[in-house]
């Protein structure tokens, strides 16, 4: 937790972030930069508790950050950005919670879908099972996802073009296991309508096959999954996609995550070696 500051030493403190920043910038410029990074947004809580605050605040404040953070993202073309914003698991704290949450993440999926970060319109998609979600955020998601999903793919003179979008993958009401779950159940249904044996689906199965029914389906994996707040595990956060994945942990809760955090990170990566299992 930060405590604000002003005076001649905090004008020095902000000067050499902002050095910091540059170089950092400089490092990656000749690097490898992800196309998709997955984010566990963990601290909003402890956050609060630091600070002496209610722990709406330390939601409102990780809120604010993952707009900040969209506006990273496009700031240095990653297209797309998943966040894993409330699980299952979470779905069991307080009613009082859990109502002051779904009001923060309702408001913030309007700012999203108002938001032009970099001067590129967010394209929102929900992860994880809306019917498990209050009615009115479950419409609320419905409505910005076709909303954001209207956005042309083609320029002014009718020619197809690099897609301009961020594409915000939300996870609400998300969980790893389940997701590969519903995906094989949404293949077993899928193989029934079209009178598929089950001898001959699961002599045909591949892991291909069952990515095609994923929540992210059609989506590249992540590149690079970010957690915060020192924790050191996914929690289920896509499981089957994280295959590949590079990881980086983060000591900072997630509403101290700073951009030079970010840029940290992308350095992190740019320097690793994908073996991709080898």
């Amino acid at each position: 937790m930060k405590l604000p500051q002003s005076g001649p030493r905090q004008g020095l403190k902000h000067l050499a972030y902002s050095l910091y920043e540059r170089r950092l910038l400089a490092d990656l410029r000749d690097g490898r930069t992800p196309q998709h990074i997955g984010v566990v947004v963990d601290g909003n809580r402890r956050w609060a508790k630091l600070a002496g605050a209610k722990t709406a605040e330390g939601h409102l404040a990780g809120a604010q950050r993952i707009v900040e953070f969209i506006e990273w993202c496009a700031e240095l073309r990653i297209p797309t950005v998943t966040l894993y914003m409330l699980s299952t698991d979470n779905m069991s704290r307080s009613a009082k919670e859990l109502d002051q949450l779904m009001r923060i993440i309702s408001d913030l999926l309007d700012r999203l879908a108002e938001s032009r970060p970099g001067g590129r319109p967010v394209r929102v998609h929900p992860v994880g099972q809306p019917e498990l979600l209050p009615e009115p955020l479950a419409e609320k998601l419905w409505d910005v996802t076709t909303a954001t999903g209207a956005i042309p793919r083609i320029t002014p003179d009718g020619e197809p073009a690099e897609d301009p979008c961020v594409h915000v993958n939300v996870a609400v009401g998300y969980g790893g296991r389940q997701e590969i779950t519903d995906a094989v159940k949404d293949l077993l249904r899928d193989a029934a309508k079209n009178e598929k044996a089950l001898t001959e689906v699961a002599e045909q199965l591949t892991p291909e096959q069952i990515g095609e029914w994923l929540y992210t389906r059609g989506q590249p994996d992540p590149d690079l999954i970010i957690r915060t707040s020192g924790e050191q595990r996914l929690s289920g956060f896509l499981m089957w996609q994280s295959a590949y994945s590079e990881f980086y942990f983060a000591e900072a809760l997630w509403p101290d995550f700073r951009r030079v955090d970010f840029l940290r990170a992308l350095r992190d990566y740019a320097r690793r070696q994908r073996r991709f299992g080898s």
